[in-house]
C-alpha cells in the first residue's frame, strides 16, 4: 500500500508500524499500511503462531464481555481498543442488551476515525482519543461521562494493551486509579503477553516488534500481570493462557495453550 488510502486520516505516519494497525493486519483486517503488514510478517516469522493468538484474543475480548453481560453489567469502558472488526465490545454487548453503553478509548487516529464511522448513529457507543496513560483524561472526559456512570457497576476492558506500557510509566498505578474509580461490583478483564511458556521465543518476539513499531512491548511473567487484579477477586478459572478462559467448547483450547503468548483474567471488585 504505498499510496494514501482515502480512509487515512491526515497527518498519520504511514511509513511507521502501529500497534493497532498491525494488530488489524494480523486479524486479516484492510485498515492497515505496508509498514504494519512488514512489522507483522516479521513478527510472525519468529512466532508462527502470531495470527492465530490474535484471534484467540479477539474470541476471548467476546466471550468476557459475554460473561459480563450474564453478571449484569450493562456499561462498558474498553480502553486500547483497536481498530473495529468483527465482535466488537458494542456489537457483543448490545446484542445481549440493546441499552447496553460501551465507551472506547484509543490513542490511533486510525482506529479512532473508523471507530466513529462504525459507530455513527450508535447513541450507545462512542470512541474518544486518549491514552492509557492518562486515567484521569478517561475518566473524566465527557465522552466518557457521557455513557459511563462510575457509581453503578463497570466492566473495565484492558485487554492487550498493558504490555505496551513500559515498567518506568507505572502500568501498576494506572491501573489502581482505574480501580478506584470503579463502584463495587464492577469487573476488570484484562489480556496480556507473557515471556512464561516460551522465554527464548518471547525475547525474540520483543526484539522484533520493538525494531518494528513505534510503540515497545514488555511482556511479564505470571506473577507481575496478577499484580494487576490487586483490589479485585479474580473469577474462575483464575489467571490463564487465552484459549483455557471459559472456552465455548474443548476443542477450542491446543494441546499446548501457552502457545496463545496471552495470560488473561477477569476479577471483580468486591463489595
Amino acid at each position: 500500500m504505498t499510496d494514501r488510502p482515502s480512509w487515512a486520516p491526515a497527518g498519520v505516519d504511514t511509513r511507521r508500524a502501529n500497534v493497532a494497525r498491525v494488530y488489524d493486519y494480523l486479524l486479516g483486517g484492510s485498515h492497515n499500511f505496508l509498514a504494519d503488514q512488514d512489522a507483522g510478517r516479521a513478527l510472525a516469522a519468529v512466532e508462527p503462531n502470531a495470527r492465530e493468538a490474535a484471534r484467540a484474543n479477539r474470541a476471548f475480548l467476546g466471550r468476557a464481555v459475554r460473561f459480563l453481560s450474564q453478571a449484569g453489567i450493562r456499561q462498558f469502558l474498553d480502553i486500547g481498543s483497536g481498530i473495529p472488526t468483527q465482535g466488537n465490545v458494542h456489537e457483543v454487548a448490545q446484542q445481549a442488551d440493546p441499552g447496553a453503553r460501551v465507551a472506547y478509548a484509543d490513542i490511533d487516529p486510525v482506529a479512532v476515525a473508523h471507530s466513529k464511522t462504525i459507530l455513527a448513529g450508535n447513541d450507545n457507543a462512542a470512541i474518544i482519543n486518549a491514552d492509557l496513560r492518562d486515567p484521569e483524561k478517561i475518566l473524566g472526559h465527557p465522552g466518557t461521562r457521557g455513557l459511563i456512570d462510575f457509581s453503578q457497576p463497570v466492566g473495565l476492558l484492558l485487554v492487550a494493551v498493558l504490555h505496551f506500557i513500559a515498567d518506568a510509566d507505572d502500568p501498576g498505578q494506572l491501573v489502581a486509579t482505574l480501580r478506584d474509580a470503579l463502584a463495587p461490583g464492577s469487573y476488570l478483564v484484562v489480556c496480556h503477553g507473557t515471556n512464561e511458556a516460551k522465554p527464548e521465543v518471547a525475547q525474540a518476539t520483543e526484539k522484533v516488534y520493538n525494531l518494528s513499531v513505534a510503540t515497545q512491548v514488555q511482556l511479564r511473567s505470571r506473577e507481575e500481570i496478577a499484580r494487576f487484579f490487586d483490589g479485585f477477586e479474580l473469577v474462575e478459572p483464575g489467571l490463564v493462557y487465552l484459549s483455557r478462559w471459559r472456552p465455548d467448547s474443548p476443542a477450542d483450547v491446543p494441546r499446548d495453550p501457552g502457545r496463545h503468548w496471552g495470560l488473561v483474567g477477569v476479577g471483580r471488585k468486591p463489595d
